[in-house]
């Protein structure tokens, strides 16, 4: 391979696999029944029970915003100076060369960052159940294995929020 197109392509490459691994936070998971803020801990909080009749699969949207504006920044980075040390190599004039492609490189990667979404779907349960004769419904973040019929506890910190605590356990994944 020759060496300006190596030049050329390692820097993008390591812009794609920086990007790609600071996006690697999971969007949702502080949406759980069963997570908490710090305000939340150590205080009474209404509990009822409830039985569950139906827990059916659902996708909810989840704030991915945090993971964007880390991989615009670390694009942006990994981007600048990739470009300075390509604009390096490639330039007759070194300082020149190396200022143009850092400022290339910075927007570069800083677009491809920007490449994460802002919101995504997330694993998530409709949940069917019945308190004091009516029948309710309850959409939360989580696994459809940690539901079934029967018996949950329902968690509210305020007077229109419901947590459904999970009621079933899913199975250990098998390690490789």
């Amino acid at each position: 391979m020759n060496s300006n197109l190596r030049a050329r392509i390692i820097p993008v490459f390591m812009i794609a696999t920086s990007v790609s691994l600071s996006a690697c936070q999971t969007p949702g998971e502080n949406l759980q029944a069963n997570v908490y803020q710090a305000n939340q801990v150590n205080s009474v909080q209404n509990a009822k029970v409830v039985k569950i009749l139906a827990v059916m699969p659902a996708r909810v949207e989840a704030d991915n915003s945090q993971n964007q504006k880390a991989a615009e920044t670390v694009g942006a980075l990994l981007g600048a100076v990739s470009g300075g040390i390509a604009g390096n190599k490639m330039s007759d004039q070194k300082g020149t060369g190396t200022a143009a492609g850092a400022a290339a490189g910075g927007l570069g990667g800083a677009a491809l960052g920007s490449l994460v979404p802002g919101k995504v779907l997330v694993p998530g349960v409709s949940i069917t159940y019945l308190y004091k004769g009516k029948t309710l419904h309850s959409a939360q973040v989580g696994r459809l294995c940690e539901y079934m019929s029967g018996k949950a506890v329902v968690i509210s910190t305020s007077p229109t929020e419901t947590r459904i605590q999970p009621n079933a356990t899913c199975p250990a994944e098998a390690s490789n």
